[in-house]
């Protein structure tokens, strides 16, 4: 029993596994585990690549078309007739085209080369990855790169080129987000309007597909590239700077060229392999000359037109500015600092935005401004301590304020700054009719033939001491018409009527009325501010718009350089609109037009009369100005169409200009500008003369008083007068009198001064007696630091000054001392006697006795105490006389010299009375009192008829054509 319970415990041995079996094993855990490890690598790699896009952002669609369709678009500039000056600044030029635009052959010689699955892959052709990989690992000779045209835009759009081990992923990831939110058309458009080109013939770099023909071929229109063209182009963006034909000024790289047309050949295989052109337009386009059809090589805008272009920049990124302010509703409280910040915003736009910048600027007459300035021949050598004579100009048509040309500088160079409108100087002279003349013609308190005095006048100096102005000439004129003041640039007429007559606070108002912007409160406290004494000065643009509004009849039009902007969907974003102001009467812009006339004919702008050559077609008037020691010249003149404003001097106000041609410099460069302009566009000067408006009338007028004459009147000046300030009262500038001389001065004589010594003539009634002139410069000599002799500040007709204060000698109760050191000598055989004046303070004059052949002495002449010890009578050296000199006092007493030539003992006759009294010498032209028959200024000239020759009146050659504002310590 045992036995049998063991047996059946044993165990039956299980039968064999089939092989089969155990290979179906195998693979089940074999699939298990790939499946592991697929999961594994794809987890690791999913992992990795999410660590290297963890910090890429989820771009939104509208991101994506915003970004995409973001592009620094080139701008251009234009001049006044709509030609180009050039592109604005930026190194790159980028021109927009739209899909409808592109030709088919650009999109198959594109795809071909870069991607040809474009129209199949969702932005990741992996096909073309593996073969771009396997070309890499075979080193084989044709390179197609794996990237498809979505990943180079995404690359360039929201990645930077820097190749580092996260890019492609990013770029792959981007790629496909781009396809999901774009379409093809879409995509290709934005590539082609994006990618680099090389260098155009004009040394930019060319983005895009219309800035590359245009840059390369010259072809603005896509259209006419043919197919070898569209190749050539098409290859370029792989590496544009290896394959530029162009470098970086636009000359030709023949090594780059040569790369170029490899890969153009290349392109052409790609696309007869693509079946995109034919065998025939294949060989064809290999037979093109495509060097032939390069863009001719020129300069860049800023190279050509430096100055031009950084204008049109600077004024252009000002509007932009003033647009976005109004647009966010800016305040006027902006910083400095701020306003700088958004005007380089506002530049940046102008730069990148595509806008198109038209100009005011004449092709031709900005060419014929900068021959004469361009022309080293027109200017004095460079000198080794005061650097290169600049000069700087404007012109500007007086009906718009459009600037039509400027002369910017010499040499951009030399120097950037704008001369013409960034500089800021002392106008000098000019600045006399501007803010002395025109307000004063315009309020009635003066006309051309008003009178004005040419006398001294003592300003402070701004500390305890006085200054006392002084003319270019070295001397006081005295009384003088208006217009002659201006004609000779007098600085006392125009001091006078600036600080008493108009004011300097309703001067300035008038002036910065005209466009004058640079004037502080500093100026409001310059009495020499209208001849140059001004903080600051003003530009040569200002200045010459202040000058226009007088060629526009009193109507001021803000100078302007921007005609218009237009943005990159052609939208005119800007449109200047022109606002004349009237700032003063068409009757006053006439007159002070006729005065700057004269200053032309007559008067200081001698030089500008000699090289004009346009006097019979196209008339002129102007004003020249200098400042101090000559730092610089200016002359404004303007036609009935155009004003011109020239300035000439070194970059440091320091260094001045010396000799005369130098000094007429301003004049002789306005005259070679004008007559250049004048004949390389002669379109401009339409208007043939300058039109007299109603209410302007000649009237002869008293040349003491500007008033109506009477019968007293014995001097008169014929002028043009506005109708409301034709003068009603008669003439009481003139008066008869009985007086006295002493130190120039008239006197009423005190009672028992010798009539022998009085004058009874017409004398001249003026605002400021010369006693009471005399008190002053008296009382401020002490007080100043240099000074000349009270002699220096008489004016020449001080001698015909009605006399208002009694003789200032006082008798001293004694007969005065006798002349002493009389002595006889000959001159040309007259006797000439000569003595030294008496001791005696209250001495009015002297006597001369003479006898003849030992007879008695009769008395000959007198003279004044204050005149020339010397005696002149006319004696013969053949007749046998003898002399002696009395001393007279003003009581009357008389004391004869102690000795006599001869030796004659002196018996003196008694004083004859008036009527019997023996002729004096007559007065010097110096001394020319009223009555005498000259020439008086102010009569109104013809206008000439033919050139020039320089000669003109007896007036106008007197002085030397400048008016050097010396203003003492001004």
């Amino acid at each position: 029993m045992v036995q049998e319970n063991k047996k059946k415990n044993v165990k039956k041995p299980s039968p064999r596994r089939s092989g089969l079996s155990r290979f179906g094993s195998v693979v089940k855990w074999m699939f298990i585990l790939g499946i592991i490890g697929i999961l594994f690598v794809g987890g690791a790699a999913a992992g990795y690549v999410t660590s290297m896009v963890k910090d890429e952002p989820v771009r939104s669609e509208e991101m994506i078309q915003q970004q995409v369709g973001q592009n620094a678009i080139t701008g251009f500039a234009y001049f006044r007739d709509g030609a180009p000056i050039g592109q604005l600044r930026t190194e790159e030029d980028r021109r927009l085209i739209q899909y409808n635009d592109i030709p088919q052959i650009i999109i198959d010689a594109v795809l071909a080369i870069e991607d040809n699955n474009f129209n199949e892959h969702n932005g990741v052709d992996f096909k073309g990855t593996l073969r771009a990989v396997k070309q890499k690992i075979l080193n084989e000779s044709v390179q197609t790169g794996g990237s498809t045209l979505t990943q180079q835009l995404a690359r360039r759009v929201f990645l930077n080129l820097d190749r580092t081990e996260d890019r492609k992923a990013k770029e792959i990831l981007l790629s496909l987000r781009l396809e999901r939110f774009l379409t093809k058309q879409e995509i290709l458009t934005a590539y082609l309007n994006k990618v680099p080109f090389g260098n155009g013939s004009n040394g930019y770099n060319v983005f895009g597909i219309k800035a590359a023909s245009k840059g390369i071929f010259g072809l603005d229109d896509l259209d006419k590239l043919n197919i070898a063209q569209a190749a050539y182009l098409a290859g370029l963006p792989q590496l544009p700077s290896a394959y530029s034909a162009f470098n970086g000024v636009g000359e030709f790289n023949a090594k780059a060229f040569n790369r170029a047309m490899d890969r153009q050949q290349l392109v052409l295989r790609r696309m007869l392999e693509e079946n995109k052109i034919t065998t025939s337009q294949y060989d064809e386009a290999l037979k093109f000359d495509i060097k032939s059809s390069l863009a001719p090589h020129t300069k860049k805008a800023y190279a050509t037109y430096p100055y031009l272009m950084m204008e049109t920049e600077r004024k252009a990124s000002e509007i932009l500015l003033s647009l976005n302010e109004k647009k966010n509703s800016t305040d006027d409280t902006t910083s400095s600092s701020d306003n700088a910040v958004l005007l380089e915003e506002a530049r940046q736009q102008l730069m990148t935005g595509g806008y198109r910048v038209y100009t005011t600027i004449d092709k031709k007459v900005y060419s014929a401004m900068h021959s004469i300035s361009e022309d080293s021949s027109n200017f004095t050598k460079d000198s080794k301590t005061k650097g290169v004579e600049q000069t700087a100009g404007i012109l500007i048509n007086n009906k718009t304020g459009a600037i039509l040309g400027m002369i910017e500088g010499r040499d951009f160079n030399i120097e950037q700054m704008n001369y013409a409108t960034q500089m800021v100087r002392q106008p000098g002279s000019t600045m006399k009719p501007i803010s002395a003349y025109l307000p004063a013609l315009d309020a009635g308190l003066i006309q051309p033939a008003g009178i004005v005095d040419d006398a001294p006048i003592i300003l402070k100096d701004g500390g305890k001491g006085f200054h006392i102005p002084k003319n270019a000439n070295n001397r006081y004129q005295g009384l003088v018409t208006a217009r002659y003041a201006l004609n000779k640039s007098l600085n006392l007429p125009a001091l006078k009527l600036f600080n008493e007559k108009v004011g300097i606070e309703d001067a300035w108002t008038f002036t910065k009325k005209l466009g004058i912007t640079t004037l502080t409160e500093d100026d409001y406290r310059a009495q020499t501010g209208v001849i140059g004494g001004l903080r600051y000065g003003t530009s040569v643009e200002e200045l010459t718009n202040a000058y226009s509004a007088i060629g526009n009849q009193g109507a001021f039009n803000d100078a302007y350089m921007i005609e218009k902007i237009v943005d990159s969907e052609g939208k005119i974003v800007y449109q200047h609109k022109v606002n004349p102001e009237q700032v003063f009467s068409k009757q006053t812009a006439y007159l002070m037009t006729d005065m700057l006339r004269t200053v032309i004919t007559e008067g200081t702008a001698s030089t500008v009369r000699r090289n004009y050559k346009h006097f019979k077609d196209v008339p002129i008037v102007g004003k020249t100005g200098s400042t101090q020691n000559y730092g610089d010249v200016w002359f404004m003149g303007y036609t009935p169409d155009v004003t011109l404003g020239m300035w000439v001097g070194y970059k440091e106000q320091i260094n001045t200009l010396t000799g005369d041609t130098q000094k007429r410099q301003a004049q002789t460069l306005w005259a070679k500008v004008m007559n250049a302009v004048i004949d390389k566009q002669p379109d401009l000067f339409v208007t043939d003369k300058f039109t007299q408006p109603e209410g302007i009338v000649k009237k002869t007028v008293s040349a003491y008083s500007g008033k109506l004459p009477t019968a007293l009147t014995d001097k008169f000046t014929t002028d043009l007068f506005n109708t409301k300030y034709v003068p009603k009262d008669s003439d009481d500038g003139i008066s008869k009198a009985k007086y006295i001389t002493y130190n120039g001065v008239n006197y009423l004589p005190l009672e028992g001064t010798p009539e022998d010594f009085l004058k009874e003539k017409i004398v001249v009634k003026r605002d400021k007696p010369i006693q009471d002139l005399v008190k002053e410069l008296l009382a401020a000599f002490p007080k100043m630091k240099d000074h000349k002799s009270l002699e220096y500040y008489m004016p020449a007709d001080a001698k015909t000054d009605f006399p208002t204060e009694v003789d200032p000698r006082v008798d001293d109760g004694a007969a005065p001392s006798a002349p002493r050191n009389v002595s006889v000598s000959y001159s040309t055989g007259k006797a000439v006697i000569s003595f030294s004046p008496s001791g005696s303070p209250d001495v009015v004059g002297y006597r001369l006795y003479r006898s003849l052949n030992g007879g008695a002495f009769q008395k000959q002449a007198v003279i004044m105490a204050d005149e020339s010890k010397v005696f002149s009578p006319g004696t013969p050296a053949s007749a046998n006389a003898t002399f002696y000199v009395s001393a007279v006092d003003v009581a009357g007493n008389e004391t004869g010299s102690g000795s006599v030539a001869g030796g004659i003992t002196p018996t003196p006759e008694a004083t004859p009375t008036p009527d019997q009294q023996p002729e004096t010498t007559p007065p010097t032209d110096s001394e020319s009192t009223p009555g005498e028959d000259i020439e008086i200024p102010g009569t109104i000239l013809p206008t000439p008829t033919s050139t020039p020759t320089g000669e003109g009146s007896s007036n106008g050659n007197s002085n030397s054509g400048t008016d050097g504002n010396t203003t003492g310590n001004h």
